[in-house]
């Protein structure tokens, strides 16, 4: 299992290709091998592969939009096969699909989609928020997902502080997907003096790293993203420094 930073987290600073470039090479030299494609501007792909490859950067994985899976798969899988990337996924649904009807709205359209992914050698993950863990008629929604759609089609993606936040223990769901989780968001969890809960660097809040990487390798984790949607008062690229010194210290790499 590999880290892998995800750049969600530097958003901000890949709204154009000189960007892309700058945030590349400070992500290499903080350590990182491997990148997840994820908040990126318009920017051509051609030359972000060319940046990554330069650089000697793995892009690992990607999210993009269901839209774009849906209208524009052609060109997602050209984009993938342009950056050598063997795993998509998106980062979310619209709200509309969290009913039992819309889960069964999300499945049908993604039979086709995995389809084409699976013949084009490409894989598709699903990334959760805590809304997933809602209950319908006793069940959550993350649950039924993928207890109604095979490994073959769906791989999971659990986000360590989303599960959390709904309830749920991340250990408990990267058991129950493995064998087919290519891809963990490690993301960790804090609360303050003043009762207000934050995201954190990696080893920094309270989730029990020591059994979810346990977990993670036990389930045949390929990349564990390191991803921090908000860093509030620490610069970005200095709270994914901190999550990887954190995690190398924990005997990942």
């Amino acid at each position: 299992m590999r880290i892998g930073a995800q750049l969600y987290t530097l958003r901000d600073y890949i709204k154009d290709l000189p960007g892309v470039a700058e945030t590349f090479k400070k992500v290499k030299a903080i350590g990182y091998s491997n990148v997840q494609i994820s908040g990126m501007g318009p920017v051509d792909p051609k030359e972000v592969a060319k940046i990554a490859k330069d650089l000697g950067l793995t892009i690992s994985c990607t999210h993009m939009s269901w839209d774009a899976f849906l209208k524009d798969l052609d060109t997602v899988i050209e984009t993938h096969k342009m950056w050598g990337c063997r795993h998509s996924a998106i980062g979310g649904l619209a709200g509309t699909y969290f009913t039992l009807e819309g889960l069964k709205q999300f499945t049908d359209e993604l039979a086709p989609v995995a389809a084409k992914l699976t013949a084009a050698g490409l894989t598709f993950s699903y990334h959760n928020h805590h809304h997933e863990l809602a209950k319908y008629d006793g069940k959550t929604w993350l649950a039924r997902l993928y207890d109604t759609v095979d490994g073959k089609t769906l791989k999971g993606e659990i986000d360590t502080y989303w599960i959390t936040a709904g309830g749920g223990d991340p250990i408990w769901w990267i058991n129950k997907l493995a064998g087919r989780e290519p891809l963990v968001h490690f993301k960790d969890m804090m609360i303050l003096p003043n009762r207000e809960v934050r995201m954190a660097p990696i080893g920094e809040g309270n989730l029990n790293w020591e059994g979810i990487i346990k977990a993670c390798k036990a389930g045949g984790v390929e990349y564990a993203l390191v991803e921090q949607d908000s860093c509030y008062d620490q610069n970005p690229f200095d709270a994914l420094a901190q999550s990887y010194n954190n995690l190398k210290a924990m005997g990942l790499d």
